[in-house]
């Protein structure tokens, strides 16, 4: 069948796209480039078409809806110095990208319409590992870091009981700290590269001392974007309707271990140095994934595979591109 992907050239779009393509889909990707690049999509082979627009545009996602059976709506601003230094365009994109996918899905007739949300719905999750009851939080309207959280439980509003009490079929996937090659410099592991090649003077240096935002304690889980993009698929192909699914992995780990981790991918020993943490930042996060499980999901690149992957790409970026500023 036919489908669109808003966001389809950003990291986990264009990783999604490979995966629909795969199961023989005719896919159209709305993005305006902002993000994403049409060169991650370079690659794939199927019946692929790029279309340039502004998810925001009515009539551009009309153009690009036409058509199509499904929409999964995966179009946002990510990356976390985003939240607090643009919460303006975070929720700009987020709320009325929501609201033009969905009125143009009912407007075309289209069957099913996937969200792509977030772990950051939970801000502070009672209960670790936590399953997708978890009360959804805003503990401070004030702070800017939850225009993400909040453009996300906003839109999930948007898909369940505007979309879905229209007619269409909805389904939800929360994403837990997707990463790998090429996702974008605003993340921890990116961040943390990219410091460690500074300080140790283009990894010449084989200790470094390096600080960090927090004391490391602070758990998350991480998944491969290989893992997570079929994991996402499976969630909006095989998906019950009206259902949401974690997508992740159920392995934890502080975030000091994070660090040393990447520092062993690239061969220096890091000595972390506790800093003051960012406002609103989460303690834990760690996805219970029993109810992916039951669409056969199983995580298959272990953190440390995966590390070493995106450790050495941005080890080698930062060497050859110079840092980003």
């Amino acid at each position: 069948m036919k489908v669109l992907v808003t966001g389809g050239s950003g990291f986990v779009g264009a990783a999604l796209c490979a995966e629909l393509l795969g199961a023989g889909h005719s896919v159209v990707v709305l993005d305006d480039g902002s993000r994403g690049r049409a060169d991650r999509l370079a690659g794939l082979t199927g019946d692929l078409e790029l279309v340039m627009g502004d998810v925001r545009s009515p009539a551009d996602v009309r153009r690009a809806v036409d058509g199509c059976e499904v929409v999964w709506h995966l179009a946002y601003i990510n990356g976390t110095r985003y939240f607090y230094e643009r919460p303006d365009e975070v929720l700009d994109v987020g709320l009325r990208g929501a609201l033009a996918t969905v009125e143009a899905a009912l407007a075309a007739g289209v069957r099913r319409y996937v969200l792509a949300s977030t772990s950051e719905v939970y801000q502070e999750p009672a209960r670790v590992p936590t399953d997708e009851t978890e009360t959804l939080r805003v503990p401070d309207v004030r702070n800017p870091r939850y225009s993400y959280g909040g453009g996300k439980i906003a839109s999930e509003l948007i898909t369940l009981h505007l979309g879905g009490h229209r007619g269409l079929e909805t389904v939800i996937f929360r994403p837990h700290n997707f990463y790998g090659p090429d996702m974008g410099h605003e993340h921890v592991i990116p961040e943390v590269v990219r410091r460690i090649v500074e300080m140790s003077d283009g990894l010449t240096r084989r200790t470094v001392d390096l600080p960090i935002q927090g004391d490391g304690t602070e758990t998350r889980s991480f998944c491969y974007i290989e893992d997570g993009a079929r994991g996402a698929f499976l969630a909006g192909e095989h998906g019950a309707n009206g259902e949401i699914f974690h997508v992740g992995t159920e392995r934890e780990l502080p975030i000091r271990q994070l660090v040393e981790l990447i520092g062993v991918a690239l061969g220096v020993s890091i000595t972390v140095r506790p800093g003051a943490p960012r406002p609103g930042g989460t303690s834990r996060r760690c996805p219970d994934i029993s109810k992916l499980r039951g669409l056969g999901f199983e995580p298959k690149v272990e953190l440390e595979e995966g590390l070493e992957r995106t450790a050495r790409w941005y080890a080698g970026h930062y060497l050859t591109a110079g840092v980003p500023g």
